[in-house]
């Protein structure tokens, strides 16, 4: 018996230990830095887009040496993630403001109602020893969160203005030397007065108590253009500026939210050497160029290096043929000419910036790093690279019931009815967005990277998977593309592919207990490959293409939901993403 015992324990030990192995191999492939496409090049230069991946609406506030940047995500949970950086090239993420979208219900698993809202462009702004995070949540209104380090923990948002008076953005300062604090906002047409005759959106100065929490008396307009939004205060030797985003809308044959090349959004500034309202004199200081196919760009944060030089960052927008990444981050330049801030390089000669397409670093001696994207689920806790299809069902996903594993435990899917799932709106097109899969709560995904090529694969075991079950990997940006495995009613285990109308196609029973699922994309078309051993990989289901939508760009992830009960289970035991872009060595 004993011998048994020993023989037993012995066997597991080198099963255990031959896993264990597995994985440090596959870690180890991935283990160096690289270089790619886009981001730092390792040779002093940069090639634009440095973030190219869906990080958008950014805001950058600098502390000592390192520059800290927010960005949104509208309905993905934790939301505003938060990343870092040393050089204003080589970004990681350090964490989110808010661990969940937690002032309003139709941002929880038992609704999944705020597609496309939530978080919105935000203003991350540091005072006194404390970091602040403004954002407008679109149908809640202005709200801020302060926290006294920027990894946390966050504050709940504290409510300041209500939706009726505002639309987005807001962008604050606090000027020293009168010992005032102010918010700019967004307020488009919502306090519009008749004897206002300007199209297009008001933006409005409030005066803020100086703790940064509170509204003082009525916000004051100061500008109106058309689609006039995202502006940041700065001021600069005495000088007032005030950065804005504006479209150029010439064309209404599309509804917002429906990318359109013929519009177009540039950077303006507006400078006054008065007072923070003005008057303001206007110039536009970026405009699309040839370096990006002619996508617009606009809307981001300036910042100073060591050698007193200046560089913005801005986002590319999604007017383009194939912006399926989502809207990347862009560091360009500053030139100040005549008391104007010129963005990137005047390549027309009109006196209005140009995006680069690379560059000289700003600062050097930093490594090469970027984003966290592999992971084999031996932490505590989530990385942060992670992000749920709105709140999570926290019941039903560990990564401790099984160590070194992700859990995701199937729950039934939502009703398809009023107040579940995503609107058909505006925002959010008929694609699709009544199938199962926009309501199925504790969907897990992280961004692609770049728009040329990109591997990913990720290791999971079917065992404890239920009948009704569908459990597996997705791509979803735009539209929703899924490879897994169902299991009927008599327990039998299939392959199924289901594209974003919800249309199956069912491969072959998966019999054993392992399976691996990669996914690969060159440029917007992407397919899938499903191996039982980790070894030999067949592809099923077609070639499909990968989008943008909702606000979103494509996301690589997994999924599980039970078509008639709270049961089953799929375990994850890694994930890793080759893509051609910079990549930091695992440590």
């Amino acid at each position: 018996m004993r011998f048994s015992l020993i023989l037993l324990f012995a066997s597991l030990f080198i099963i255990s230990c031959q896993t264990k192995k597995k994985k440090e191999v596959a870690m180890k492939e991935i283990a160096k830095a690289k270089t790619g496409s886009f981001g730092d090049q390792g040779d002093g230069t940069y090639v634009n887009p440095i973030l190219n991946a869906d990080y958008p609406d950014s805001d950058i506030e600098q502390l000592g040496d390192t520059y800290y940047m927010i960005t949104s995500k509208q309905h993905m949970s934790p939301g505003m993630p938060i990343l870092e950086s040393k050089d204003m090239v080589n970004w990681t993420n350090v964490g989110h403001v808010f661990d969940g979208l937690s002032w309003a219900p139709e941002y929880n698993w038992d609704r999944m109602n705020g597609y496309s809202f939530g978080t919105w462009a935000g203003d991350l702004a540091y005072h006194e020893g404390t970091w602040y995070c403004y954002q407008i949540d679109y149908q809640h209104g202005l709200m801020v969160a302060t926290a006294k380090d920027i990894k946390g923990p966050w504050s709940k948002p504290i409510m300041m203005l209500p939706k009726e008076e505002v639309l987005d953005d807001p962008g604050v300062f606090w000027d020293e030397e009168t010992h005032k604090a102010y918010v700019i906002i967004n307020t488009a047409g919502k306090q519009k007065s008749i004897e206002n005759t300007i199209e297009g959106n008001e933006n409005r100065i409030y005066e803020m108590s100086w703790d940064g929490t509170k509204i003082l008396g009525e916000g004051k307009l100061v500008y109106t253009g058309m689609g006039a939004e995202a502006a940041k205060i700065y001021k600069i030797e005495g000088v007032w500026y005030i950065f804005l985003a504006q479209w150029t809308m010439g064309d209404n044959s599309t509804k917002p939210g429906v990318k359109n090349p013929k519009n177009d959004r540039k950077q303006i500034v507006l400078r006054s050497k008065e007072s923070i309202y003005g008057p303001y004199e206007v110039k536009t200081v970026l405009e699309k160029g040839s370096a990006f196919n002619n996508r617009s760009c606009s809307q981001g944060g300036l910042m100073q290096a060591p050698d007193k030089s200046w560089w913005y960052m801005h986002q590319l927008i999604q007017n383009d043929d194939i912006p399926f990444q989502g809207r990347p981050q862009c560091l360009a330049p500053v030139t100040w000419v005549d008391g104007w801030p010129i963005i990137g390089v005047d390549e027309d000669n009109d006196g209005i910036g140009e995006p680069v397409k690379q560059y000289k670093k700003p600062i050097n001696g930093y490594p090469i790093s970027a984003p966290s994207s592999d992971d084999d689920f031996s932490k505590a806790k989530l990385g942060f690279q992670w992000e749920w299809n709105h709140n999570p069902r926290n019941t039903h996903w560990s990564l401790t019931e099984r160590p070194g594993w992700l859990r995701l435990k199937a729950s039934k899917v939502l009703p398809n009815g009023e107040g579940y799932g995503p609107n058909i709106n505006e925002w959010t097109n008929n694609d699709g967005s009544d199938s199962d899969f926009w309501r199925a709560c504790n969907t897990l995904s992280q961004r692609i990277m770049g728009i040329t090529t990109g591997t990913a694969v990720a290791k999971f075991d079917v065992s404890g998977m239920k009948p009704h079950q569908l459990a597996g990997f997705v791509r979803y940006g735009g539209a929703f593309n899924l490879l897994g495995v169902e299991v009927d009613e008599d327990g039998k285990k299939s392959l199924f592919y289901m594209n974003s109308m919800a249309k199956k196609i069912m491969g072959p029973e998966i019999k054993g207990n392992e399976l691996y699922i990669r996914t690969s994309n060159n440029s917007n078309q992407a397919t899938y490959e499903y191996s039982i051993n980790g070894e030999k990989f067949n592809s099923f289901g077609p070639t499909f293409t990968i989008s943008f939508g909702k606000w979103t760009g494509d996301r690589l992830g997994f999924f599980s939901w039970n078509e008639k009960e709270d049961k089953g289970y799929i375990d994850i035991d890694w994930f890793f993403y080759d893509y051609d872009g910079p990549k930091a060595a695992n440590k």
